[in-house]
C-alpha cells in the first residue's frame, strides 16, 4: 500500500445517543447512531489501493448517464432539449479521468457514448465529443428501465475504480416490462453501482423512481418543470464527483440472547435497512450505506436484550464501520468485531443496557431518538394520507395528513410543512387541525411524496 499523509484519509466517526437505562423487566433499547465522514476530497491507503488514487483529484469513478428517450419526452418539445441540455450540464462537471458513458433509455437501452461497450474517460477533447454526441437523441419507443439498468452496470463494471455511479432520468412509467423484470434487474445491480433517480413532469411512478434510488442507495426527487433540469443535474454530478469511500456497511455485533429489532436510516432520509442484512461472522451482520463523502448520517438502531436484574449492566450492541471484501483478509480485531472479512474504518460506537428502578431515568426518551421516531412516524403518514387521499377515503386522509403537519411542526422540518401546506388548508398546526384542498396540483401532490422521506436534524 502507498502511504498518503493521514490528512488526506478519510477519517469516519461514531457517536450513540440513547438513553441507556431500563425499567425492571425492560428489554428493548434504542439508540441513533451518527456516522460522520471527513475526507478533504482525497482517499488514501486506509480505504483504496494505490492505483485507484490520483492525489489531488479524488478517488477514481465511473459514472453512467441514463437519458429517458421514449415517445413521451417529445410532449411537449422542449422536454426532450432540456433533458439534453442537463446532461451536457452534467458532462461539464465531470472530473478530469472520471470514466463515463451516456445511454439512450426507451424500450430497450442503447449506448450513445463512447460506444462499443466501453466507459470515455473525462478531459476536455471526451466532454466535448459526448456533448456532440448527445445531439442525436430523439424521443420514440417505449420504457423498459431494467434494461437501462442491466447495460449501465456491465459498463460500469469494466472500470477499475474506486467508485460506481448512475444517473437515471425518467419521465414516464415503466410500461414496457413487469415490475418482475424491473425488480430482478434492481437486485442484479445492488450493490455494484449507487444511482441518483430523478422523475421529469408529472407522466411517472412515484413509487417506482423512488423505490430504485432506494434499492441502489442513491436520492430520488421531482423535476416539475423540464427547464429546472440543468441546474438539478449539475448539483448530482457534483455530489457524485464528492464521493470518496464505496461500499461502506454499518456492522452491528450483539451477545447472545440480543436481537436487532430493525435498523433504519433517519438522516437525511428515512431508508429501511433491516432487511438488507447481510451475516459477517457469529453474530455480526452488515448493513449497506452506499458511497460517502464529506457527510454526516443518523441511524436509529433497536436492539431486543434478554431481561436481567435491577442494577445489572450490558453491551447491547457494538457499532463499527466496515467495507467488506469478499475473499479477502480480515482487518477486523476480536470477536466482538464481527469476524467479517473486512476493511475495517476504525471507528466504533456502544450501545448499552443498564436496569435501574429510578422511574425518572428508566423512563426519560433520549431527545434524538424521541425526534427521529417522530420523523419516520411522518413520512409514514404522509404515504398512508396520499394514498387514502387518492382512494377516495378523504376522512382517513384528513386524519393522517393532519398528524403529518402537527409532526412536521412540532420538529421543525420547515420544508415538509411547506408541502404539506400545498395538500391541506392548516387551520392548528400545533393540534393537527387541517382540511384537505378542493384542488391540488398534480406536481404539489407527487413533490409532497417524493420527498416524504426527507428529514431535519435533530438540534443538538
Amino acid at each position: 500500500m502507498a502511504n498518503f499523509s493521514k490528512s488526506n484519509v478519510p477519517q469516519f466517526s461514531v457517536e450513540v445517543y440513547q438513553n441507556e437505562y431500563l425499567p425492571e423487566g425492560g428489554r428493548e433499547v434504542n439508540a441513533i447512531v451518527t456516522v460522520s465522514a471527513t475526507g478533504g476530497g482525497t482517499i488514501g491507503s486506509a480505504v483504496a489501493a494505490p492505483h485507484l488514487y490520483s492525489p489531488g483529484q479524488g478517488p477514481s469513478a465511473a459514472v453512467a448517464l441514463m437519458v429517458d428517450c421514449s415517445g413521451s419526452m417529445d410532449y411537449p418539445p422542449t422536454k426532450m432539449r432540456n433533458a439534453r441540455d442537463a446532461t451536457a450540464a452534467a458532462i461539464d462537471t465531470l472530473r478530469d479521468g472520471v470514466h463515463f458513458a451516456v445511454i439512450d433509455g426507451t424500450h430497450v437501452a442503447r449506448e450513445v457514448y463512447p460506444g462499443g461497450g466501453r466507459l470515455a474517460v473525462a478531459d476536455s477533447a471526451t466532454r466535448e465529443q459526448a456533448k456532440q454526441a448527445l445531439r442525436r437523441l430523439s424521443a420514440g419507443g417505449g420504457t423498459a428501465i431494467g434494461t437501462w439498468l442491466k447495460l449501465a452496470d456491465r459498463l460500469l463494471a469494466s472500470a477499475d475504480v474506486a467508485i460506481r455511479h448512475g444517473i437515471l432520468l425518467t419521465d414516464g412509467r415503466n410500461e414496457h416490462e413487469s415490475p418482475e423484470d424491473l425488480k430482478a434487474a434492481l437486485d442484479a445491480c445492488a450493490g455494484r453501482f449507487t444511482c441518483d433517480a430523478r422523475g421529469v413532469g408529472t407522466d411517472w411512478e412515484v413509487k417506482e423512481v423512488t423505490g430504485i434510488a432506494s434499492a441502489l442507495l442513491g436520492t430520488a426527487d421531482i423535476v416539475a418543470d423540464p427547464a429546472a433540469l440543468s441546474a438539478d443535474f449539475t448539483q448530482m454530478m457534483e455530489t457524485a464527483m464528492g464521493k470518496e469511500v464505496a461500499d461502506v456497511a454499518l456492522r452491528l455485533w450483539t451477545p447472545v440472547g440480543t436481537q436487532i429489532k430493525f435498523v433504519k436510516q433517519v438522516a437525511p432520509t428515512v431508508e429501511e435497512l433491516t432487511d438488507r442484512r447481510t451475516e459477517a461472522g457469529p453474530r455480526a451482520g452488515d448493513y449497506p450505506t452506499g458511497s460517502w463523502g464529506d457527510e454526516s448520517r443518523d441511524y436509529h438502531v433497536c436492539v431486543e436484550v434478554p431481561a436481567a436484574n435491577l442494577g445489572q449492566e450490558m453491551l447491547a450492541a457494538r457499532v463499527s464501520l466496515v467495507i467488506p471484501q469478499p475473499g479477502g483478509t480480515s482487518r477486523s480485531s476480536g470477536a466482538e468485531s464481527g469476524g467479517g472479512t473486512a476493511q475495517n474504518l476504525g471507528a466504533q460506537g456502544l450501545v448499552k443496557a443498564v436496569w435501574t428502578d429510578d422511574m425518572v431515568a428508566s423512563t426519560s426518551i433520549n431527545p434524538q431518538v424521541a425526534h427521529y421516531t417522530g420523523q419516520a412516524e411522518l413520512a409514514q403518514v404522509i404515504q398512508q394520507g396520499l394514498d387514502a387521499r387518492k382512494s377516495g377515503d378523504f376522512d382517513g386522509a384528513t386524519a393522517k395528513l393532519g398528524r403529518a403537519v402537527q409532526l412536521a411542526s412540532a420538529s421543525g422540518n420547515a420544508d415538509t410543512a411547506k408541502l404539506l401546506a400545498k395538500v391541506v388548508d392548516v387551520v392548528d398546526a400545533a393540534t393537527g387541525t387541517v382540511r384537505l384542498k378542493a384542488k391540488v396540483t398534480e406536481a404539489d401532490e407527487m413533490t409532497l411524496e417524493t420527498r416524504s422521506t426527507k428529514t431535519v436534524r435533530v438540534k443538538k
